[in-house]
C-alpha cells in the first residue's frame, strides 16, 4: 500500500472538482484579492471563484461569458478561472467544452467516415473534421488525393480509432478543421486515454513530453491526454514514402509488464491530479512520478485511500 508518510493529509472525495482540495499553488491564487484596479491579473487563469463571487466594480470594467452584474459589481455566475481582457473580464468554466484556437494540439477519436472527410469528437460542442486532402498518403506528402484513395479511407481511419491532430481552420458553423501532414500526428497506438477537464491543460512549448520511465504523453488541449509506450524519434522521421501500414495500422505492438505498469501508473498520476485541480504540466508529471516511484507501491494502490491528497500534497511540499 503506497503512504506519503512524511507528508500528512486528510481524507477528501475526489470525485467531484467543486468539493476537493486544490493544489498549493491554486490556493494561493485563489486567497489573492481579486482587485482587477490593481492589476492583479500575471496568472489570471488559476485564479479559482465560487458562483456568487464579487469580482470588481461594473463601473470599471465590462461583463463577459461566466458574469453577471449585481448592482454596482461583476459577479461570476459559475465556479471556474477569471480571465481578462483588457476591460472585459469573463469566468472561463470548470467543467466546460473545449474552446479550440488555430494551431491547438488536440486529441480526438473518429467517429463517422463520411465522403472525403472524417467526423472526429475533439471534447467541443461538435464534432472536428478531417479532410482527406489534410492527411499523409502511401507515396509522398505533396501527391494529389485520388478516387481510390476515397475508396480506402477506411484503411487510413475508422470509427473507433484515435488520433491526434492540429487544429488548422474553422468552417463557417464554426466546426474544426484538423490535420494530420506531419508524422507526429496520426493514428495513436500502444497507450491509454485519459479525459480531463480542458481548463487544466495549459499551453505549453512542446505538448508531446517523454518521461524517464518510457513512457510518452500528448497533452492534447481539448482535454484528451494519450500515455503510451515511448516511440523514438528515428520511427517518426523519414515522410517521404513513409510506411503507410505501420503509421496506419491498427495492431498494438508488443509491450512488456514494466511498459504496461509505468503506462498505468502515469494515468492513475494525471486522474489524481485532475481530481485535485492541480494544472497539467510536464514540470508536474515528472514530480509525481519521482514521488509515486520512490514509495514502490503497486500501481492500482494510487487510486485508494488518501494517497491521492498525500501526492499532492507531497507535491506542494518540494514547490
Amino acid at each position: 500500500m503506497i503512504s506519503f508518510a512524511s507528508f500528512p493529509s486528510s481524507s477528501h472525495d475526489f470525485s467531484d472538482y467543486s468539493t476537493t482540495r486544490h493544489h498549493p499553488d491554486v490556493e494561493d491564487d485563489i486567497a489573492m484579492d481579486f482587485d482587477l484596479e490593481d492589476g492583479d491579473f500575471e496568472d489570471a487563469t488559476q485564479k479559482l471563484i465560487v458562483p456568487g463571487e464579487p469580482l470588481t466594480s461594473s463601473h470599471a470594467f465590462m461583463r463577459g461569458h461566466g458574469t453577471y452584474v449585481d448592482g454596482e459589481e461583476v459577479v461570476g455566475s459559475v465556479a471556474g478561472t477569471v480571465e481578462r481582457v483588457n476591460k472585459l473580464v469573463s469566468v472561463r468554466a470548470i467543467r466546460t467544452r473545449y474552446n479550440p484556437e488555430v494551431g491547438d494540439l488536440v486529441v480526438g477519436r473518429i467517429t463517422e467516415v463520411q465522403p472525403r472527410r472524417w467526423k472526429v469528437d475533439a471534447n467541443s460542442r461538435q464534432d472536428a473534421v478531417l479532410m482527406l486532402s489534410s492527411v499523409n498518403l502511401p507515396g509522398g506528402v505533396q501527391r494529389r488525393k485520388l478516387e481510390s484513395d476515397e475508396l480506402q479511407m477506411r484503411t487510413f481511419f475508422e470509427e473507433g480509432d484515435l488520433l491526434v491532430a492540429e487544429v488548422q481552420a474553422f468552417f463557417a458553423d464554426g466546426a474544426m478543421s484538423l490535420h494530420t501532414r506531419s508524422l507526429k500526428y496520426g493514428k495513436l497506438r500502444n497507450g491509454q486515454l485519459v479525459a480531463v477537464p480542458p481548463v487544466l491543460i495549459k499551453r505549453l512549448k512542446s505538448h508531446f513530453l517523454t518521461l524517464p520511465c518510457g513512457v510518452d504523453v500528448i497533452l492534447g488541449l481539448n482535454g484528451y491526454i494519450w500515455v503510451s509506450k515511448h516511440v523514438k524519434e528515428s520511427q517518426q522521421e523519414g515522410e517521404e514514402g513513409f510506411d503507410a501500414e505501420a503509421v496506419y495500422s491498427n495492431k498494438n505492438d508488443d509491450i512488456d509488464d514494466a511498459t504496461r505498469a509505468a503506462i498505468s501508473r502515469v494515468c492513475n498520476i494525471i486522474r489524481i491530479l485532475a481530481a485535485q485541480f492541480v494544472p497539467l504540466t510536464d514540470a508536474v508529471l515528472l514530480e509525481a512520478y519521482d514521488l509515486v516511484v520512490e514509495q514502490e507501491g503497486d500501481v492500482k494502490d494510487l487510486l485508494h485511500g488518501d494517497a491521492g491528497d498525500a501526492l499532492v500534497t507531497a507535491l506542494g511540499g518540494r514547490g
